[in-house]
């Protein structure tokens, strides 16, 4: 039976396209320090599709996702789950492109809640 194309990524999915990816040669040259988190997520689109995803890292302003299926750039809705809380945030997906596996990356910027 063939995988669902739109199904959760697993973290042996994340692992094999960050090992496909390799890790840069330089520092990180981003103004806000990246943490690597890897929790199951749901990204809500403009036209109301909710996707299966798998953060891949984190920062004060953006978060970084791994996810079946292209996305397109534009405000979205990302939830996350701890195993005592869940969190919502409203994001600015500013990029998504294709790597290993029929997968996606995408990136993005939070937005405020006012």
């Amino acid at each position: 039976m063939s995988k669902d194309p739109w199904s959760r990524p697993t973290i042996e999915d994340l692992r094999q396209v960050l090992e496909g990816i390799g890790k840069p040669d330089v520092s990180n040259l981003r103004t806000n320090e990246r943490l690597e988190l890897s929790v199951p997520a749901e990204i809500k689109t403009q036209r109301g599709n909710t996707i299966s995803a798998m953060t891949r890292e984190i920062s004060r302003t953006g978060i970084g996702l791994l996810h079946r299926g292209s996305i397109s750039p534009g405000e979205t809705s990302v939830r996350m789950a701890s195993e005592t809380r869940e969190f919502e945030y409203r994001v600015m997906i500013k990029w998504c492109q294709p790597c290993d596996n029929g997968m996606f990356m995408s990136g993005g910027k939070f937005l405020s809640n006012d």
